[in-house]
C-alpha cells in the first residue's frame, strides 16, 4: 500500500489538485467543492467492498436478440461474458467494456472517461447501480460528457489496482464500486467510491459530482492533462521502482519476526480474535505468518492470537453454521454480522489454514470448519467439470414473490421461523431429548443466541434489511450449552446437526443469491492448495478431497492453460453447478494471466504434489514458474510486476507490495521459488528470491505489511524441511502420510525410486544422496541441508516429528 509520505492527494477533489509531502506536483486551485468519501458504516476501513448482484443463479443472461427486446436499453456490455458487466448490460448509461473502442472513441470526442470497476457479488455495486445508473436522467448526463467504462474488477484485477492505488492516495481509503475520472490518455484526475443519489451522509450527489467535473474539463482542460500526467509518474516511481537502498540480509528475518509479533500483539482484539475492532476480514496470510513465527520462534503468543481467531470466526455469524462456508468479512467486532457475499477466494485459503490449526493441534473442530469449506464448496461453488467459481451475492430475493433483493434475505431467520421449522420435523427428533421440540428450540436458540425481536444491533443494519432476523451466533460454547442443559457433548452435537439439516432443507426453498460464474486462474491455485492440505490432515474423507483436487488441476490444464504457448488465461465462465458448458473469450478478446494467476496455481501445484507425488504437478509447476520469470520478472530492479510487459491500455506495470485478503503474488512467489530450488538444484531460483527481498526491503513495517512474505524469509533463514522417502510401496506411502499430516512450513518431499533415477523428477544431488538401509523404504529428515538419522520405522518418525511440530495445548490429549 502506498504510504503518504510518498504521495498523497488531499480530498479537495472538485479543484482536482495534488498535494504531496514534498511538494512533486502542484497547481493553483480555487472555487472548492469537497467531494470527501464519508462512508455511513465506518471511517476505519481502508479496502471496503461496498457491493452485491443482480442476476439468477447459475445463469448468465441472454443476449439473444429476442431476449434484447425485452428490455428498454442494451448496451455494449450484453455482448461480454462477465456477469458483472452482464448486470448493467441494459442500463440507459452507454457503457463500454475497457479497450480500444472506448479509449479511442474519448480521444476522438476529446472527452473524460468515467471509469466504474465493481464485481457482481459486491453489495454496494448494486446499490449504486440501482439509484443511479438505472436512472434515465442521470444517465444523459453520464453519456453526454463521459465515455462511460464498466470494469469486473476480478476479470481486470490489473486495471482495478492501478487506479485504486490513485483512491488510497486521494482519499485514504477506497472500496467498490470505485469512480475515477482519467484524460483520454488514461490519466486519473479525480475519484471516489461510492456516490449517493442526493446529498447525503456528507457525501455530495452523483449528479453533482458528474457537473462538476464536467465543469472543470471544458474550463481548465489544459491544467487536468498536465495534472494527470504528473500523477502517473507518481504512480510509476511509487508502485514498480525501487525507492531506497535498504538491502536484504541474511538473517533479518529475525529482528523482522520479533517486531511483526509485536504489532500483531498491540493490535490483536483479546477478546474476540482478530485485529482491530471493524469491520473485520479475516486475512489468512497473517494467520499463515504466525503459524510459522510459532514454530521458528517457540513465541506462545504467536500460536495462540491464530488459533483464538480461527475458533472466533468459526463461532461467528461470519461462519454459515446451518452448511459451511464463510463470508467475506464482517461488520462487527465479534464477527456477528457479515456482508454475507461468499467469495471462492477466501473459502480456499481458509480451507488450507483450519486444516493447518489441525495438523498443529488435532482439534477436531478445525477440520470439522475446513470440511464444512470442502462441502459447500462442492455443492455450491463447482462447474461440474471441476474448476470453481468465484463466489455468491449477499443479496437475493427474501420469496419468490418479492421483486427487490436485500442483504442476507437467504441466510437470515426470524425466531418463529426456527421454531416452526423444529416442529414441523420433530418426527426426525424423536431421539433427541425425548422428542421434547420446545426443550429442542431452547437448547438451539441458547446456543446460537436466538432472540425474539432478531438479534442484530441495528448499527449493523444500516438498510434495516435484518430488522426482527437472527444470524446464528455462538456466544458462548459446545461445553457451557452442555452445562446449562446437563447434556452430553455428543448429543449435544448431534442435536445441533439434526437441526441444522432440518434448516438446511427450508432454505433451500428459497430464491438463492446470484452466483458469479467466474473461474479465475488464481482463486482455483489458492482452492488446490486447501484441498491439498486438508487431503493431508490423515481424514477418512482424503480420498474425496485428493480426487477433487485431480479433477482441479485437470480443469486448469484443460480450459485455462495454452500448452503451445505455455501461458495462463485468468479465467473462463460456466452457467452454473448443473451445466458442464464452458465459456472462453475469442483470440482478440482473450484476457492473459496475471503475476497471482501464475504464483497461485504453482503454490496449488506444489502443495498438491506434496499430498499426491503426482509427478505431473511439480513438471507443470517449473514450466509455469519459468513462463511466470519470462513475462513478469523486473531485471532491472527485481521482484515481478504485476502485468505483462505488452498489455494494451495499461499506464503502469505495478507491483504488488501488500498481503491482504489475498497474499500478494511477489510474497507467493518467493515461497515458490524456495521450494523449486530445493525440488531442482536450481541456485538461479534462489537469487531470485534474494533479489526480491531487496526489492521490497524498505516496506516498513515489513511483516505487517508483508506477512507472507516474512514467512518466506524465515524459510530462507532457518531452511526447508526435505522429507526423502524410498521407493513405491504401502511402508512408503505410510512414510510419506505421516509426514503430510504434520504442519512443517516448507516441507519438501521426495520419493525416491532406484529404480527409476531416469524419470524421476527432483535434482539428481536428491537422487544421489538419499539411500535405502538394508533394501527398505527409508524416511531422512533434513533441515537446512542437515539430515537426521535415517528412519525405517513409522512409528519412530511419528515420534520424531510429533516432538518437532505438534503442539497439543495444555486442556487437550490426543
Amino acid at each position: 500500500m502506498v504510504t503518504t509520505s510518498k504521495a498523497y492527494l488531499i480530498k479537495d477533489t472538485s479543484s482536482l489538485c495534488i498535494s504531496t509531502s514534498t511538494p512533486l506536483i502542484h497547481h493553483s486551485c480555487s472555487s472548492p467543492i469537497q467531494l470527501n468519501i464519508a462512508y455511513p458504516w465506518s471511517k476505519n476501513d481502508k479496502i471496503r467492498s461496498m457491493a452485491t448482484d443482480d442476476r439468477k443463479t447459475g445463469e448468465l443472461p441472454s443476449t439473444s436478440t429476442s431476449e434484447a427486446k425485452k428490455h428498454i436499453f442494451t448496451n455494449r456490455l450484453a455482448q461480454e461474458k462477465s456477469p458483472y458487466l452482464l448486470q448493467h448490460a441494459h442500463n440507459p448509461v452507454d457503457w463500454y467494456p475497457w479497450g480500444d473502442e472506448a479509449i479511442e472513441k474519448a480521444k476522438s470526442e476529446n472527452k473524460l472517461i468515467f471509469l466504474s470497476v465493481g464485481y457482481s457479488t459486491c453489495h454496494w455495486c448494486h446499490v449504486m447501480e440501482h439509484e443511479s445508473f438505472e436512472n434515465e436522467a442521470v444517465a444523459d448526463i453520464m453519456n453526454k460528457n463521459f465515455v462511460n467504462i464498466k470494469v469486473d474488477r476480478e476479470e481486470r484485477p490489473d486495471i482495478d489496482r492501478i487506479y485504486m492505488q490513485f483512491v488510497l492516495m486521494m482519499n485514504g481509503s477506497g472500496g467498490w464500486p470505485m469512480s475515477v475520472w482519467l484524460t483520454p490518455d488514461l490519466a486519473p484526475i479525480t475519484a471516489g467510491t461510492y456516490f449517493p443519489p442526493n446529498d447525503r451522509w456528507g457525501m455530495p450527489s452523483f449528479t453533482n459530482v458528474l457537473t462538476t467535473i464536467a465543469d472543470k474539463w471544458n474550463k481548465n482542460q489544459d491544467e487536468l492533462i498536465a495534472t494527470g500526467l504528473e500523477v502517473i509518474e507518481v504512480l510509476q516511481r511509487t508502485l514498480s521502482e525501487k525507492t531506497s537502498e535498504a538491502t536484504f540480509e541474511e538473517g533479518s528475518s529475525e529482528p523482522k519476526v520479533a517486531e511483526t509479533l509485536r504489532i500483531f500483539e498491540l493490535r490483536f482484539d483479546q477478546e474476540y480474535g482478530g485485529f482491530g475492532s471493524h469491520p473485520k476480514f479475516p486475512k489468512v496470510p497473517r494467520l499463515n505468518f504466525l503459524f510459522h513465527a510459532y514454530i521458528v520462534s517457540k513465541q506462545k503468543v504467536a500460536l495462540d492470537m491464530a488459533l483464538q481467531t480461527l475458533r472466533c470466526l468459526g463461532k461467528g455469524g461470519i461462519h454459515d453454521h446451518i452448511f459451511g462456508g464463510f463470508a467475506r468479512y464482517s461488520v462487527d467486532r465479534k464477527w456477528h454480522v457479515p456482508h454475507f457475499e461468499k467469495m471462492i477466494y477466501d473459502q480456499g485459503q481458509l480451507m488450507a489454514v483450519y486444516a493447518d490449526a489441525y495438523k498443529l493441534t488435532r482439534d477436531s473442530t478445525f477440520l470439522d470448519y475446513a470440511d464444512g469449506i470442502y462441502s459447500y464448496t462442492i455443492a455450491d461453488l463447482r462447474h461440474p467439470l471441476g474448476g470453481f467459481y468465484a463466489g455468491e451475492d449477499a443479496d437475493s430475493l427474501p420469496s419468490a414473490k418479492a421483486t427487490k433483493k436485500i442483504e442476507g434475505a437467504f441466510y437470515a431467520w426470524t425466531f418463529d421461523e426456527i421454531r416452526q421449522c423444529i416442529n414441523d420435523n420433530k418426527e426426525l427428533l424423536a431421539d433427541c431429548e425425548k422428542g421434547d421440540v420446545e426443550k429442542i428450540f431452547n437448547i438451539y436458540a441458547h446456543h446460537y443466541d436466538l432472540r425474539e425481536n432478531g438479534n442484530v444491533d441495528p448499527q449493523s443494519d444500516p438498510h434495516g434489511h435484518l430488522t426482527g432476523k437472527n444470524i446464528l451466533f455462538v456466544g458462548g460454547s459446545i461445553e457451557k450449552t452442555c452445562e446449562k442443559f446437563a447434556l452430553e457433548k455428543e448429543n449435544l452435537k448431534r442435536l445441533l446437526t439434526l437441526v441444522n439439516k432440518m434448516l438446511l432443507e427450508k432454505r433451500k426453498q428459497r430464491p438463492r443469491p446470484h452466483l458469479d460464474t467466474k473461474i479465475i486462474c488464481s482463486w482455483n491455485g489458492l482452492v488446490l492448495t486447501g484441498l491439498s492440505k486438508l487431503a493431508d490432515c490423515d481424514s477418512e474423507r482424503r480420498e474425496e478431497y485428493l480426487s477433487t483436487a485431480a479433477r482441479l488441476k485437470e480443469f486448469l490444464y484443460a480450459h485455462l492453460y495454452d500448452k503451445e504457448s505455455k501461458t495462463l488465461q485468468r479465467s473462463c465462465y460456466g452457467l452454473g453447478t448443473n451445466d458442464e458448458t464452458i465459456l472462453k473469450h475469442v483470440e482478440k478478446e482473450r484476457i492473459e494471466g496475471f503475476l497471482d494467476d501464475y504464483a497461485f496455481l504453482i503454490r496449488g501445484l506444489l502443495d498438491f504434489y506434496k499430498t499426491s507425488l503426482d509427478g505431473t504437478a511439480l513438471k507443470w509447476a517449473k514450466e509455469l514458474q519459468e513462463t511466470q520469470d519470462s513475462l513478469f520478472w523486473d531485471n532491472e530492479n527485481g521482484a515481478y510486476f504485476y502485468s505483462q510487459a505488452d498489455s494494451p491500455n495499461v499506464v503502469v506495470r505495478l507491483k504488488d507490495d501488500h498481503d491482504g485478503a489475498e497474499p500478494s503474488g511477489n510474497s507467493m512467489a518467493a515461497y515458490n521459488l524456495l521450494l523449486l530450488a530445493q525440488y531442482y538444484n536450481d541456485e538461479n531460483y534462489s537469487k531470485r528470491v534474494v533479489r526480491m527481498f531487496e526489492f521490497f526491503a524498505d516496506q516498513k513495517p515489513f511483516g505487517y505489511v508483508l506477512p507472507e512474505m516474512l514467512s518466506s524469509m524465515m524459510l530462507q533463514d532457518n531452511g526447508l524441511d526435505l522429507v526423502a522417502v524410498g521407493p513405491k510401496t504401502e511402508l512408503t506411502r505410510k512414510f510419506a502420510e505421516i509426514s503430510r499430516k504434520y504442519y512443517i512450513p516448507g516441507m519438501v518431499i521426495a520419493e525416491i525410486d532406484p529404480q527409476e533415477l531416469e524419470i524421476q523428477v527432483y535434482n539428481q544431488c536428491i537422487l544421489e544422496k538419499y539411500k535405502m538401509i538394508d533394501a527398505h523404504p527409508t524416511v531422512y529428515l533434513c533441515h537446512g541441508g542437515v539430515c537426521r538419522m535415517p528412519i525405517t520405522d513409522p512409528v519412530k518418525l511419528e515420534d520424531e516429528l510429533s516432538e518437532i511440530f505438534l503442539r497439543i495445548p495444555n486442556n487437550q490429549t490426543l
